[in-house]
C-alpha cells in the first residue's frame, strides 16, 4: 500500500506515521530526513539540494520528486510507502502523480490529520531535542526523567527556534495558506480520510489503523 499523511505542524504526522508504516510493512518517507540524508551522503541530488540550502532558497520540486523516486524504487520500498511532509501544496501533488504513473504506481490511501491550532501550539512549544543524540521528549507528554538531561545519552536538550510560540502561529499561517488548495485537491479523490488527531496517541493510531483498512 502506498500512503499519503498530511496535516498541520505538530499534529502528530512523525509519530504515528512511522508506527503505522512499520504496522503495514512499508517505508516511512518523512521529507526532511529524506533531504538531510541526501545531502550527508553527498548523492548527486543531496549536491545538487545543498546548493540551493546554503543560498537560503527552497530546494525545487523537481529534485524533491527525484529523491522520492529513487527512494521508492529501491528494493526495500516494493511493498509499499508511507510520505510524511510531501507534498504540501498542488504543483507537487500533481508532479507527485506524474511521477508514480511513470513507475505504474498509484496512491491507495490519502489521510488528513487535523487538530484545533491550540492544541497544535501546545504540542509544538512542549517539544525537546536532545543536542547529543536528536531523541525527542516533550514536557507534558513525555518529559525527561531529569529536567533539561535526555534519558538515553544524559545529552543536553534545547528547544528548537521554530519551536518558539511566535514562529509556530507564523508556520501554521504559511500551512494553512499554502495546504488549503491541496486538502481541496485530495478531498474528492478515492481513498481520501480526514481523521480528528486531537486526541490521546492512542485513539488517533486507531483512527489510522481503520482509514488504511478502508
Amino acid at each position: 500500500m502506498n500512503v499519503i499523511l498530511f496535516g498541520p505542524p505538530g499534529v502528530g504526522k512523525g509519530t504515528q506515521g512511522s508506527r503505522l508504516a512499520e504496522k503495514l510493512g512499508i517505508i516511512p518517507i518523512a521529507m526532511g530526513d529524506l533531504l538531510r540524508a541526501a545531502v550527508k551522503e553527498e548523492t548527486a541530488l543531496g549536491l545538487k539540494a545543498k546548493g540551493y540550502m546554503d543560498a537560503g532558497k527552497l530546494v525545487p520540486d523537481e529534485v524533491v520528486i527525484g529523491m522520492i523516486e529513487e527512494r521508492i524504487t529501491a528494493p526495500d520500498a516494493a511493498n509499499g510507502f508511507l510520505l510524511d511532509g510531501f507534498p504540501r501544496n498542488v504543483p507537487q501533488a500533481e508532479a507527485l502523480a506524474a511521477m508514480l504513473a511513470k513507475h505504474g504506481l498509484k496512491i491507495e490511501r490519502v489521510i488528513f490529520m487535523d487538530a484545533p491550532e491550540s492544541i497544535l501550539l501546545e504540542r509544538l512549544c512542549g517539544r525537546l531535542i536532545c543536542k547529543a543524540c536528536g531523541f525527542g521528549f516533550h514536557r507534558h507528554y513525555s518529559p525527561p526523567r531529569e529536567s533539561g538531561s535526555c534519558d538515553c545519552c544524559g545529552g543536553e536538550l534545547y528547544q528548537r527556534d521554530d519551536d518558539r510560540e511566535d514562529v509556530i502561529a507564523q508556520r501554521l499561517g504559511v500551512y494553512a495558506e499554502q495546504t488549503q488548495p491541496l486538502l481541496d485537491f485530495y478531498s474528492g479523490a478515492e481513498g481520501f480520510f480526514k481523521i480528528d488527531a486531537s486526541g490521546d496517541v492512542q485513539d488517533v493510531y486507531a483512527a489510522l489503523e481503520k482509514a488504511v483498512q478502508g
